[in-house]
């Protein structure tokens, strides 16, 4: 090599060097083991310990920690406050955004979101969805009476047959009385609603009593806690909602979607029915570098059908139905996407009763 060629050189590699101390170049991205190896994964859970939420999150984080590069620990935080949005308010503002802190949300928050609640401070169509536990893929949520009410199907509390139904409900934001909220205003039905029952169990005492005459509840709920008043036919099923198609077992009852007489019908169906398709979504912070947020998501993935997860999650009666992140972040944006005067509504219908 000439002399010129050789300082040349020489200049070449000082230049090099000088802008790898000083920031110029960019620097190889840190391995993901070497990244979590040594860290430690805070859980936010904000409903109370205890809960459903609260012990699927310790279940979900313990395996999914197993399957990260590094295995990193697990620490799991509660944050009660504000009915849970004071935990996602925390992981969309405060929390570290590099993949060390995640969250198991409740259902609803994408819908009380778009609602337009004052306290909400996230965008849910931002953050980074690892996936949902249960998606409620072998169950419904039927509008059901007793079988000895002479009412025998949906059609015979219909506009104008001089028939109509009595549902008992909890109070307001309950599933129990969602429902039937819906069936009355979307689908038009003869209901009426007597509120501010203590939870499912007064209601089938008052069911039985003649007090009324049915409720809405998930089915599974149903063969749990009332099997053999279900075995021996005691109970009618009018609608099944949180259904695109009809549940096997109750393959003789329509779902709410196949009723609704238009468009505008079925996207308030859909829209009160959204929080049941990602009943129990994590969630990351958004803005998470792609490779943490990718390792996270398959690390989900991965726990969600171990064989030894899913035999801890049936000793606690969980439902394990999962669906990948990118499925619940398509759910969040189509609620997202539900017309406004839908969405509206909706709302009054919520706030009304």
């Amino acid at each position: 090599m000439t002399t010129s060629r050789k300082a040349a050189s020489r200049r070449v590699a000082a230049l090099a060097s000088g802008l790898l101390l000083l920031g110029g170049w960019p620097a190889p991205a840190q391995p993901l083991a070497d990244f979590y190896r040594g860290k430690t994964i805070t859980m936010i859970v904000g409903p109370a310990p205890g809960g459903n939420y609260d012990m699927a999150a310790r279940l979900v984080g313990r395996f999914l920690v197993k399957y990260l590069p590094g295995q990193p620990t697990l620490v799991v935080q509660n944050m009660p406050g504000a009915g849970g949005i004071a935990a996602i308010n925390h992981m969309y503002n405060l929390a570290p955004k590099d993949g060390t802190a995640i969250a198991v949300m409740q259902r609803a928050m994408p819908q009380i979101a778009y609602l337009g609640d004052p306290a909400i401070r996230f965008d849910p169509n931002r953050f980074t969805y690892l996936g949902t536990m249960s998606s409620y893929a072998g169950d419904a949520f039927p509008l059901f009476i007793m079988a000895d009410r002479p009412v025998k199907s949906w059609t015979d509390i219909k506009p104008g047959s001089g028939k109509k139904i009595v549902l008992g409900a909890v109070g307001s934001g309950s599933t129990n009385l969602t429902f039937p909220l819906i069936a009355k205003s979307a689908l038009h039905l003869n209901i009426d609603i007597i509120r501010g029952y203590s939870g499912a169990s007064a209601i089938y005492l008052a069911m039985q009593s003649g007090e009324v005459d049915g409720q809405a509840a998930g089915f599974a709920s149903i063969l749990a806690a009332q099997k053999s008043l279900w075995d021996a036919g005691k109970f009618r099923v009018l609608i099944q909602f949180g259904r695109t198609t009809r549940l096997p077992a109750l393959a003789d009852v329509p779902t709410g979607q196949e009723l609704a007489a238009n468009d505008a019908d079925r996207a308030l169906i859909a829209f009160a029915e959204a929080p049941f398709f990602m009943a129990m979504p994590f969630i990351a912070p958004p803005d998470l570098p792609a490779e943490r947020a990718a390792a996270l998501q398959q690390a989900f993935d991965r726990a969600c059908a171990d064989p030894a997860f899913r035999a801890e999650a049936k000793k606690f009666d969980l439902d394990v139905s999962p669906l990948r992140g990118a499925e619940v972040a398509k759910l969040v944006r189509d609620m997202a996407g539900t017309p406004p005067a839908v969405v509206a509504q909706f709302k009054a219908i919520a706030e009304s009763h």
